[in-house]
């Protein structure tokens, strides 16, 4: 069993990670940001406190950080009582940095770098699914690591996956994500966008769902959309401004490597405007709540 941190507790995703690290006998230390109410019981199941993140690389061999995104894993990393603060106190070498948020790939190359010079691995490890997987210890996770530091956390990652993908070298598993979750917030703003112009032509749209249901376009993405149709705005419970945060990092990939990102700038553009009309804060299948303010079409029951 082994010494762990973990920074983001108190999250969505990372709290059942962390409850399942608990759960299969792991030593869990964490850091606690503002929201103590999420991780109680946590603690009072046996998770130890730790003041700061620097109190955490001094007493873990592997910390995990699971936050909204790049500039919040840096300030974990590099703050003046971050991670790098902390492990050169530390009595042996061998710290391991896993990051589990959807970051961008240049800020963590460049973290890979800060810790590589400081002795200490840093390992891209970005999950998909859902709070609900998290929870029950059924998340994915998509690993970009050098093997013989993929080969020692794999046995720890599955105390919260239940796939755990190698991705390839470091980066990889940062990468994979940024084109996953563009796929998935394209299938999502596109089924809005359809929903609307169906009604507005005068077709009823749950026709449209009973045909995609029955065809190869179906999926739990369109599916957790369709559910708007009967009231239900939590099919999906990803925020709306975390995933446009996610496309906006996939663009800048894209453009870092001269690539041209239609697809990914129309995406993103889509979830920049419903925040601006009010519905960043609320889960993504708000999308089609923002539809109806754009083309007057009435699609959610209220």
């Amino acid at each position: 069993m082994a010494k762990i941190g973990f920074i983001g507790a108190s999250g969505l995703m990372g709290h059942g990670m962390a409850k399942n690290l608990l759960a299969k006998g792991h030593a869990l230390t964490l850091t606690v940001h503002r929201n103590r109410e999420r991780v109680a019981d946590l603690l009072a199941v046996g998770a130890l406190q730790a003041a700061s993140a620097a109190e955490l690389a001094k007493a873990c061999e592997i910390v995990f950080i699971c936050v909204t995104g790049s500039p919040q894993v840096e300030a974990s990393v590099l703050g003046d009582q971050g991670l790098l603060a902390g492990s050169g106190q530390r009595q042996d070498g061998g710290l391991v940095i896993v990051d589990c948020s959807t970051s961008e790939p240049d800020s963590s190359a460049r973290l890979r770098e800060r810790c590589a010079a400081a002795g200490v691995s840093f390992v891209d490890a970005p999950l998909s699914r859902t709070p609900v997987e998290a929870e029950a210890g059924r998340l994915n996770v998509m690993v970009g690591a050098r093997p013989e530091d993929f080969a020692r956390l794999e046995p720890v990652l599955r105390t919260f996956a239940e796939n755990v993908f190698h991705m390839g070298g470091p980066g990889a598993g940062h990468i994979i994500k940024l084109l996953n979750n563009f796929i998935a917030q394209s299938i999502c703003t596109a089924t809005a966008e359809a929903f609307a112009v169906g009604q507005r032509a005068g077709v009823d749209v749950k026709k449209l769902v009973e045909l995609i249901s029955a065809g190869p376009v179906n999926n739990g993405l369109f599916q957790a959309m369709a559910k708007t149709l009967t009231g239900q705005m939590d099919g999906l419970k990803f925020e709306l401004d975390n995933a446009r945060k996610d496309v906006r990092y996939y663009t800048h990939l894209a453009e870092g490597l001269a690539i041209p990102s239609v697809m990914g700038e129309a995406v993103h553009q889509s979830l920049t405007l419903a925040s601006a009309l009010g519905h960043g804060k609320k889960f993504v299948p708000s999308l089609v709540e923002a539809q109806e303010q754009l083309t007057g079409a009435k699609l959610v029951p209220r």
